[in-house]
């Protein structure tokens, strides 16, 4: 009985190491799959930041680009106001940036003030602010901002009302609409002559400043 008591103490002793070393084992495994993973999870981690960093620069430098071209847009209209002593000179910023936000040639909203009342020197007397001759002289305006605003909302087929004679149009389209050949035969002739005065249609966004900078 004793001998059997003996056997029974000296076979745990060998068990216990065993079992002891056996955990050992698992828990350096799992050690091991949990560094891995962190160090999957830190490489996903860099590479979407990088991603992201690289967007961001994309964006700002787009920004930047978008900034200094409506800069040097509102250089060429205020410049041409300026040189004939007109009344619209300072609006040159608002008109590219609205421009732009309605997809129409930057150029367009003030050739169209020169021609309907060179540069705001004859605008509308019988309403406010309105150097466009909008709506024939009977629609005035809170201020010139809101003329511009709102011009360049019609003739860029934003405005649901107005959509159906300038949405998806070139510029002699819109011109056509805004005043038809058969009531002023050289009008939008007229209009173009002097947005090529202004300036050069191609002085948008990515073209002449990415070239100057290169």
């Amino acid at each position: 009985m004793k001998n059997n008591n003996l056997i029974r103490f000296a076979q745990s002793l060998v068990l216990l190491p065993v079992m002891t070393m056996s955990l050992s084992v698992g828990s350096i495994g799992n050690m091991a799959n949990n560094q891995t993973a962190q160090d999957v999870l830190a490489q996903k981690v860099n590479i979407e930041a990088k991603a992201t960093l690289v967007l961001n620069q994309a964006a700002d430098a787009e920004a930047d680009l978008k900034e200094e071209t409506f800069k040097a847009q509102a250089q060429a209209i205020d410049a041409y106001f300026a040189a004939r002593n007109m009344p619209l000179k300072g609006t040159g910023m608002k008109m590219a940036i609205e421009a732009d936000a309605n997809g129409i040639d930057w150029r367009l909203l003030p050739a169209i003030a020169v021609r309907e009342s060179t540069g705001g020197k004859f605008a509308c007397k019988r309403v406010a602010n309105n150097p466009f001759g909008w709506g024939s002289c009977k629609i005035g305006f809170k201020s010139i901002d809101a003329a511009i605003e709102t011009l360049a909302k019609n003739l860029g087929g934003n405005n649901p009302k107005t959509a159906r004679h300038y949405n998806n149009k070139t510029t002699n389209q819109i011109l056509n609409a805004y005043n038809p050949p058969s009531i002023v035969p050289r009008y939008t002739a007229q209009v173009v002559a002097i947005m090529n005065i202004i300036g050069d249609e191609t002085l948008i966004l990515g073209k002449d400043l990415a070239q100057a900078n290169t």
